[in-house]
């Protein structure tokens, strides 16, 4: 459960620490004064997305810490172990979010993404807003609270993949009968293309070969002089560089004999004859190998001209068409053998649409035993909410021969008859606003009745509801806290006397700022007064105050 918050200039909360316990929690205060607020940094703690705005004007970062004590959630503790994190008793989330938007987020101190937070947040809190009658009239919410109630994440998920996989072969499969279409074209195509690069046969290496060639041959001139002019310098000159080095040699070891500093110079000179000996050798077998070559020059000349034309031809480079003949291979051969392969896709799409069914099928049944739980509750907690005789029935259509789709092959609708002898319709078509209130809060309380979830979070969805029915709202609520941690922010002194415990939002004013306080009441005076405000508004006299005493000790006592 969530036992502790920090939160620093969120909002306009500047700074604000709450100690959690167990049981109905109520957060009370006049409108504005910001109770939702504190329900929206909860959310990002477990992965919501922020933006600028949530930093209190005049800072810099709002951080929002959260702790939970994990002893009673085992699923919690075996993810955080999963995820090689700290996963003792207590866990510690922790978001900062900066100016621009821009958040980080830890879990036990280690850094963590927004989808690990959400992963880890749906098994420690699930939070009901404020307008969640008005999600009620969707289909896909519908959906969404039956595959709750009926545990189907998992199931869900499995069959959401392989939903993707009969998609992404049904999509290869028309891709290529398509393709089948212009078949005969194509292949026509292709061994033209294939037949006239084969003749050309361009091997892999072959164009930088040839530009090398290329370049000795059309300079094969210069070249000779050149090499000639440097041989002729090094040994045939008068003098040459190798008659002046055998002079300075001569001389360096006459010297050396008389002072041994001279031995390193003498050392290296030796090198430099030897290294320009090495060189007149390989001038001379350079000179060996080249010789003017018009014919040769020609034919390489032919020869690039050849493969530049086929590149552009093909739209690539010259070196690279030895791939692009593979390719062609490659795509005449896949065309060859398109019909076993249409044929392989073929089978392989009904072994898939065979496993989406079965799966399908085990999704369908657990919808219709939620379907069953969930009708039973929400009509029973209509006799008590106001709606004396009235029914609520989950319809869940199935039709197992409809093409796969990620949710199934189920049609849910809610329906209702809000009276007495009234013929169940959809729930769109015959609930009026309060009426409307009234289900989708018997619905939450009956979806959430037997999750492990261990902290929920309900956000003003008793709106829209009064007098007695508050009363019986605040029971349900304390009675759902003996099972779970419950905040709920309320309006209604009806369901904020049936908490263990309670906080007092208020907003102070100043000259530039305004800020959220949040102050936990003592049961004896501060409690009292702030249901007697909620009961009397602004006056609040001793008779208010008797009232909201005694709806206090009536709660408290269980009556």
């Amino acid at each position: 459960m969530l036992t502790h918050i920090l939160i620093h200039d969120f909002a306009i909360i500047e700074r604000l620490e709450l100690d959690l316990d167990k049981g109905l929690c109520a957060l009370t205060g006049e409108t504005g004064a910001g109770k939702s607020i504190l329900v929206d940094a909860i959310g990002l703690v477990l992965g919501d997305r922020a933006d600028a705005n949530a930093v209190r004007s005049g800072s810099e970062r709002a951080q929002i810490s959260a702790t939970f004590d994990l002893q009673d959630n085992a699923q919690a503790q075996n993810w955080l172990r999963e995820q090689d994190l700290d996963a003792a008793h207590e866990c510690i989330i922790r978001r900062v979010i900066a100016l621009d938007g821009r958040s980080r987020a830890y879990i036990n101190g280690s850094n963590a993404t927004l989808a690990m937070l959400r992963e880890l947040g749906e098994q420690l809190v699930s939070i009901h807003g404020q307008h969640a009658h008005q999600a009620l009239n969707r289909r896909d919410y519908q959906r969404s609270i039956v595959d709750l109630q009926a545990g189907n994440d998992d199931a869900l998920n499995s069959l959401a993949a392989h939903y993707r996989q009969w998609q992404a072969t049904h999509t290869r499969l028309a891709a290529l009968t398509q393709a089948h279409e212009r078949r005969e074209e194509r292949l026509d195509f292709l061994n033209f293309q294939i037949d006239e690069l084969r003749a050309v046969a361009p091997l892999p290496g072959e164009y930088a070969e040839l530009e090398e060639q290329h370049a000795r041959l059309a300079h094969a001139g210069q070249l000779i002089a050149n090499a000639q002019q440097a041989h002729t310098l090094l040994f045939d000159a008068d003098p040459d560089v190798h008659a002046l080095l055998t002079q300075a040699l001569s001389a360096l070891e006459e010297a050396a004999c008389h002072d041994a500093a001279l031995h390193d110079a003498l050392e290296l000179t030796r090198n430099a004859q030897i290294e320009l000996d090495e060189a007149a050798n390989a001038l001379r077998r350079y000179l060996d190998t080249l010789e003017l070559d018009p014919e040769r020059l020609d034919t390489v000349e032919s020869r690039i001209a050849l493969l530049q034309s086929q590149a552009r031809k093909h739209r690539c480079e010259p070196e690279e068409l030895p791939k692009r003949l593979a390719e062609l291979e490659s795509e005449r051969s896949e065309l060859s053998d398109a019909g076993e392969q249409r044929e392989m896709l073929q089978r392989e799409i009904t072994a898939l649409e065979r496993t989406w069914r079965t799966a399908a099928a085990a999704v369908s049944h657990a919808r219709q035993r939620s379907a069953a739980t969930l009708s039973d509750a929400v009509t029973e907690a209509m006799q008590t909410l106001g709606m004396e005789g009235g029914r609520f029935l989950v319809v869940v259509e199935s039709n197992p021969d409809s093409p796969p789709s990620q949710h199934g092959y189920d049609r849910i609708e809610f329906t209702v008859s809000a009276n007495p002898g009234q013929a169940l319709q959809a729930l769109t078509k015959v609930a009026s606003g309060g009426e409307l209130a009234r289900i989708s809060l018997a619905v939450q309380l009956a979806a959430t009745h037997d999750r492990h979830i261990p902290t929920l979070i309900f956000d003003e969805v008793d709106s829209g509801i009064g007098g007695g029915v508050a009363e019986v709202v605040g029971r349900m609520l304390r009675a759902l806290g003996a099972r779970h941690q419950v905040l709920c922010v309320t309006h209604l002194a009806q369901v904020a006397a049936q908490a263990h415990q309670q906080f007092a939002v208020s907003k102070a004013k100043g000259k530039d700022s305004t800020r959220t306080r949040i102050q936990k009441l003592d049961a004896e005076h501060a409690r009292i007064d702030e249901i007697a405000r909620m009961l009397g508004g602004v006056r609040i006299t001793e008779q208010t105050r008797a009232h909201a005493a005694e709806m206090l000790r009536i709660a408290q006592n269980g009556g």
